[in-house]
């Protein structure tokens, strides 16, 4: 994720915070210390520290559920908002889907009734002075967590609920269909939550509202996407008809071609047709910018990290490499020489053609 970064790895996932984090704990410090001074904000941000500990304990236990069914999970990114863990996939089967769904608010749960046990008393009453140290430190953070398990249960996509609701659909029909409803449903649960945060002026609420309503569309188009993919091989979707550079053309003759063409990527070959890489629209623009001289070759800018599949791979496995980062994958003969290749653009194009 953009304008992340990791700070380390735990339990076999990359661990990264967004940037926009620290903001929430500059905002959330100087707003306790113009009320309270300093031993205010001080508690104040202890507390959400402790507080997004137990959301990545959350995500942590979608994660450790996902590897029961040997899916692995990258990372897991810590956002203002909350966590978001990536999974390489989600489970298809209903029952697993459900539990990856159900271990992360269980982890809410039990943190919930270990800080009853050691003393803490949360009771709704508590909710008025929840930003406040009126309330003791671990009865605010047991409300929390209960808040947290009740919050991601609503049958709503892409929260946890959601996905529980999607599962227990695809019991009776397709999973496409299922993702839809469940998708139509975090869209009407999202427009409610960013309607009250308007309302009662909850800037967060708001933000999670936006986040709900795209996560949900996001999902329904990946789930429709991946069903046609199924049915399809590379051959149906790569591009044939394109132009192609030479390692030793320059970025001048490169330019040129992004102002001739509708081109985004362009495959750089060698004399014998050979891929040696791709070279985009954004690298060339980014060098540029560089005041890097026009007349450097492409050779100097081409990404070489580019997947290459042949003309019977499934079309499916084709997204998966697309989806973690690359700018295209390349069609191959089986001794490398270039056919074709295949973008996020026109795998849509294709989508919208075959129908969903």
């Amino acid at each position: 994720m953009t304008w992340s970064f990791s700070v380390g790895r735990l339990l076999g996932s990359d661990l990264r915070i967004h940037v926009t984090f620290f903001l929430l704990l500059a905002w959330v410090g100087l707003r306790a210390y113009s009320d309270q001074g300093w031993p205010g904000a001080i508690e104040n941000i202890a507390f959400v520290l402790a507080l997004f500990a137990c959301v990545l304990a959350h995500e942590f236990g979608h994660a450790l559920m996902a590897r029961r069914y040997g899916i692995k999970t990258p990372d897991i990114t810590l956002l203002p908002i909350g966590g978001l863990a990536r999974l390489e996939r989600m489970p298809e089967k209903p029952a697993q889907e459900i539990a990856v769904a159900l271990a992360g608010p269980a982890v809410n749960v039990v943190i919930w009734g270990v800080l009853v046990l050691l003393g803490a008393w949360p009771n709704f009453d508590t909710l008025d002075t929840i930003d406040t140290p009126v309330a003791d430190f671990m009865s605010r953070l047991a409300l929390v967590n209960l808040f947290l398990a009740i919050f991601n249960m609503i049958p709503a996509f892409p929260m946890d609920g959601g996905r529980v609701f999607r599962a227990a659909l695809c019991l009776t029909m397709d999973r496409v269909r299922a993702t839809r409803i469940a998708s139509i449903a975090g869209q009407v649960v999202a427009v409610l939550l960013g309607f009250g945060g308007l309302m009662t002026g909850n800037p967060v609420l708001v933000l999670i509202a936006v986040f709900v309503f795209v996560a949900a569309n996001a999902e329904n188009q990946d789930v429709a996407m991946r069903s046609v993919s199924r049915r399809l091989l590379a051959r149906d979707a790569m591009i044939t008809s394109f132009e192609r550079l030479s390692p030793d053309d320059t970025l001048t003759i490169t330019a040129d071609a992004v102002i001739r063409t509708t081109q985004h990527e362009f495959p750089v070959v060698d004399a014998k047709g050979y891929l040696l890489g791709f070279v985009t629209r954004e690298r060339l623009f980014q060098v540029l910018a560089e005041d890097t001289p026009r007349s450097t070759s492409v050779r100097e800018i081409i990404d070489t990290n580019i997947p290459r599949v042949p003309l019977t791979t499934g079309l499916e496995a084709v997204l998966d490499s697309l989806h973690k980062g690359a700018a295209a994958v390349a069609v191959c003969t089986s001794d490398g020489q270039l056919i074709g290749y295949i973008t996020r653009e026109n795998v849509g194009e294709l989508m919208i053609i075959k129908g969903r």
